[in-house]
């Protein structure tokens, strides 16, 4: 069986893949995260997965890479991760009342099949409206500074919405896992 490489430095990433209970080490991919001029945010999601499996399987021909990447977007505004309190208070403030699409792409390459497969999962989160100590508690509580929309739903965040429209909750986290687990077996792992 071939190594099973995540190209990823991202912890939430590396817990959802830990959940299938497959041996996988994991590695920075290296990879330049600027966006492109007019690319839309699903595209950039799926550039960026492939950019980053790619990057890896250039360094481990024999192993089965897994990149991953998601973008965020509120209207036209892409939703980034905040760095501090002040920016995730804003960004939530905007997000208040509102839906955020959640692009979630996944690739999956090498290994003795030579597999090629890539994915993008859109999930659709509607933020109640939300008041500024509502806002202010849950940045305190729960500090999402390296999450795109300024929440983390596996946590505290999940209160902060109406509804999430999804086909794979783990998108949400970051890492598709219904999908990335039916690429795994096409690469000859055995789930479960």
């Amino acid at each position: 069986m071939a190594a099973l490489i995540l190209a990823s430095t991202s912890v939430y990433r590396r817990e959802l893949l830990g959940r299938l209970g497959l041996a996988f080490e994991t590695l920075a991919p290296g990879v330049d995260e600027a966006p492109i001029d007019h690319e839309s945010a699903a595209d950039r999601a799926l550039r960026l997965a492939l950019e980053k499996a790619r990057a890896v399987a250039r360094r481990h021909p024999q192993a089965v890479v897994v990149g991953a990447d998601q973008v965020a977007a509120c209207g036209e505004l892409l939703l980034e991760k905040p760095g501090d309190s002040l920016r995730a208070r804003e960004q939530l403030q905007r997000l208040s009342g509102r839906a955020a699409l959640f692009y979630t792409a996944c690739a999956v390459l090498g290994g003795s099949r030579n597999v090629q497969l890539a994915h993008v999962d859109t999930t659709t989160v509607l933020f109640r409206e939300l008041s500024t100590a509502e806002i202010e508690r849950y940045v305190d509580r729960d500090r999402p500074l390296d999450c795109a929309g300024s929440f983390r739903a596996e946590s505290l965040g999940i209160s902060l919405f109406d509804c999430i429209e999804s086909r794979d909750p783990t998108a949400l986290i970051g890492l598709p896992l219904v999908w990335l687990s039916s690429a795994l077996r096409a690469a000859g792992f055995q789930l479960p």
